[in-house]
């Protein structure tokens, strides 16, 4: 009797893996379901998932069970795109980084104009926190599959060199640490990764490193992107993000900014309380 053909499933970069229903699982519990849940979603997509299948369309089979059964976790779960949605410009992800950065017990600055040694430089975020200092470079891609390559930590060592060499010789500054950060919601090369460790940068991808990646640390603190919540639609998503909120939580912080939206009550009530909900694992 022939072995049963091992269904794959193709990623947003063309390549085709194994289809890993454990994965699935830790990527559904990380997002807050149960394990009555995951048994259920994974029962569900049993049947539904085919050789070749695109890891898209695997995504939206199990966003659509998991909104039809558990809204807040179904928000939780689709952290990654909503990331991406978080554009059209840089700005959006440079804010959101900052406020990770804030939750960690930095004070942050976004958009900050530093003199090099040689040429001025603006820097997407500057954090600090007792003796450390760092500059972060923020590297926001707006569709999966699209990585960072050797190019962009290369680049970014250069500018931080420059502003290294001028800022260690101002008063006060010598026995501070001082780094650069390089910040991409999608991933490193392998050679990125490899040059920008070996250069002193903090290289922080969407799951790199294991311990400490963007993904990592929006779970543990909790701070979840508006553009996850799907009571608004991507219009007001928008209008949101262009009055300079950022996180789900702002909604709630902000009185008022929905009915300025002419958002009818009704559906206020229902935003706010798909936002209590998301945001409750950071408390």
């Amino acid at each position: 009797m022939p072995a049963p053909t091992e269904l794959l499933i193709t990623k947003a970069s063309g390549a085709q893996v194994p289809f890993d229903e454990a994965k699935l699982r830790a990527s559904l519990e990380r997002s807050g379901a149960t394990p009555e849940l995951c048994d259920a979603v994974l029962e569900a997509l049993r049947g539904k998932v085919v050789q070749g299948m695109s890891t898209r369309k695997l995504y939206r089979l199990a966003f659509d069970l998991l909104h039809r059964r558990a809204r807040p976790v179904a928000a939780r779960y689709r952290l990654k795109r909503a990331i991406l949605d978080l554009g059209p410009s840089g700005f959006p992800f440079e804010r959101f980084i900052a406020r990770i950065l804030e939750h960690d017990g930095y004070a942050a600055q976004v958009g900050v104009v530093v003199q090099g040694r040689c040429v001025v430089h603006e820097v997407d975020v500057v954090a600090d926190k007792a003796e450390q200092h760092f500059l972060v470079e923020c590297k926001y891609h707006s569709t999966p599959g699209r990585v960072c390559d050797v190019k962009v930590p290369l680049y970014i060592k250069a500018r931080f060199d420059d502003v290294a060499d001028r800022w260690r010789a101002e008063p006060g500054n010598g026995h501070r640490f001082h780094q650069g950060w390089v910040v991409t919601n999608t991933r490193f090369t392998r050679d990125a990764l490899e040059y920008g460790l070996c250069a002193g940068l903090r290289m922080v991808g969407w799951d790199q490193p294991a311990k400490g990646s963007l993904r990592d640390r929006i779970d543990r603190s909790g701070l979840y992107p508006l553009t996850c919540l799907a009571s608004l639609t991507r219009v007001e998503k928008q209008r949101l993000l262009d009055a300079g909120l950022v996180l789900a939580r702002d909604i709630a912080a902000e009185a008022g900014v929905l009915e300025k939206m002419q958002v009818r009550p009704p559906r206020v009530n229902a935003v706010l309380r798909e936002v209590a909900a998301v945001c409750e694992r950071g408390r």
